[in-house]
């Protein structure tokens, strides 16, 4: 693929940023997804950058601690990919490295497109709630050990609120 992985590093982060502007509709920081990452810190280990062989960022990923009733989970998001890397498997690369590193978590959830996402084995989680406004049959969740999302239900909170 002609990529480098990493985890992301502190001085990653103002090219990270510019990557989800560019690759992201303006005002993308008012979606509900965002009010549950504001102020939290992200998974430190489950956010990759992957650069070129110029050293350019060409895609990123990230992973933040929420709260599903009682449970954790990850919330997957962004993920993004430079429009000069799109349709080379970059984001499959960096969505599928990231989980395989999520270690210690028993499920991941989105908000996102299920023929795209499903294709990582995320579906739609029925009774579980994001802050509004956010279409419900967006909602996807993955369980990364067998049954976690089984009879998981309610709404998902920041991961400082019980």
């Amino acid at each position: 693929m002609g990529v480098e992985l990493s985890t992301e590093a502190a001085e990653d982060w103002w090219e990270v940023e510019d990557l989800f502007d560019r690759c992201f509709a303006p005002g993308r920081e008012a979606l509900s997804s965002y009010r549950l990452r504001d102020g939290i810190p992200p998974v430190p280990e489950l956010c990759l950058v992957a650069r070129d062989d110029l050293k350019i960022v060409a895609g990123a990923i990230r992973f933040w601690p929420v709260r599903v009733g009682q449970v954790s989970a990850l919330l997957l998001g962004p993920v993004a990919v430079h429009p000069t890397h799109q349709g080379e498997g970059l984001g499959r690369y960096l969505i599928e490295n990231a989980l395989d590193r999520a270690t210690g978590w028993d499920r991941a959830m989105l908000v996102g497109d299920a023929p795209y996402y499903g294709k990582f084995g995320f579906t739609k989680l029925d009774g579980v709630r994001m802050p509004p406004p956010t279409n419900p049959e967006r909602i996807l969740g993955r369980a990364l050990t067998c049954g976690a999302w089984d009879n998981v239900s309610g709404e998902v909170l920041r991961w400082d609120k019980a």
